[in-house]
């Protein structure tokens, strides 16, 4: 293991063990009662993270993954169960009672043999080492094995996304372009309600944890990294890179977009009102309002891609 790996990755192992605050917790124990079972780890991540105090906000979603052991432990039936191990991740939803008001969150459901190869380089399309090279708390893992492969995990989806992203920069760059070009493209790579801005948002978060892990980043992933007198940074190899990063992230978009669909029709089915819960969703974000008729309500899987693409035509993805 390099130098450069291994302090990736006592950065990341330090991170996750940050508190959650007692909301979050709240829901980590409802998300618990639900899976004891199937339960090696929950992830917390997302904006309500970003956020000093996510339960100021009018009614936030908190953003969690749970991840198993096996997913026949999740599910009574064998149908989501073959879903969730064909698509990853199904999305679940929760609500719990805490200090006289409803708690929400979210939570994406994925193995954790899945997960440590959905983050890796072997993976092509950004949907998991993207989100998950954005900071991350572990606040329920099984055991120190457990919690060994999360942070191997999680440093391999730092590695990757630096790996992925160089190609996109110019011969020098600081770290806020890295991150911030990354995301966009990331986004790009998705059916995204978010707005331009959002990249910028992320980076500006935690912009001192981002420039800490650059350099360490662009090394693990096997490239020699210079400073220039003005201070940016510079990676002499990334011009092998840079001419198949156009086509390999144009070919992310086109998988995205597909891949986005076919996880919202999934989606709709993995929690009660899962049809207006998204349209609420995109409204959030967007500014966009759709109503669900009666039939896309009892037919949630014909509707959802005219539904999605009527939204997209209104603007509501990006």
């Amino acid at each position: 293991m390099s130098a450069a790996r291994d302090s990736l990755r006592a950065s990341i192992g330090a991170e996750l063990t940050q508190p959650i605050g007692e909301a979050a917790a709240a829901l980590v124990a409802a998300i618990l009662r639900r899976h004891e079972r199937s339960a090696v780890a929950v992830l917390f991540y997302g904006s309500c993270l970003r956020r000093a105090d996510p339960t100021a906000a009018e009614d936030p979603v908190f953003d969690f993954y749970l991840l198993v052991d096996d997913y026949r432990r999740v599910y009574e039936g064998g149908l989501a169960a073959l879903a969730n191990a064909a698509l990853p991740p199904n999305v679940l939803y929760i609500e719990t009672s805490w200090n006289q008001r409803t708690l929400r969150a979210k939570y994406a459901v994925v193995s954790l043999r899945q997960f440590r190869r959905v983050v890796s380089s072997s993976a092509f399309h950004s949907y998991f080492w993207a989100r998950f090279a954005q900071p991350a708390r572990l606040p329920l893992v099984r055991d120190d094995g457990a919690r060994a492969l999360v942070i191997d995990a999680l440093t391999d989806a730092v590695v990757t996304l630096a790996r992925r992203a160089v190609g996109l920069l110019a011969d020098d760059f600081t770290s806020a372009d890295l991150w911030i070009r990354a995301f966009q493209a990331t986004y790009a790579a998705e059916l995204r309600a978010e707005g331009a801005d959002r990249a910028l948002l992320v980076y500006e978060a935690d912009r001192a944890r981002y420039d800490g892990l650059t350099v360490p980043a662009l090394k693990a992933a096997g490239f020699d990294v210079q400073v220039t007198a003005e201070g940016r940074l510079a990676v002499p190899g990334a011009a092998r890179v840079r001419s198949t990063a156009a086509t390999a992230w144009w070919l992310r978009r086109v998988l995205g977009k597909l891949l986005s669909i076919l996880r919202l029709a999934k989606g709709v089915f993995t929690f009660d009102g899962g049809v207006d819960y998204i349209l609420w969703k995109i409204e959030r974000h967007s500014g966009v309002k759709a109503t669900a008729t009666p039939w896309q309500r009892r037919h949630p899987l014909l509707a959802a891609p005219g539904l999605a693409w009527r939204l997209y035509r209104r603007g509501a993805f990006r």
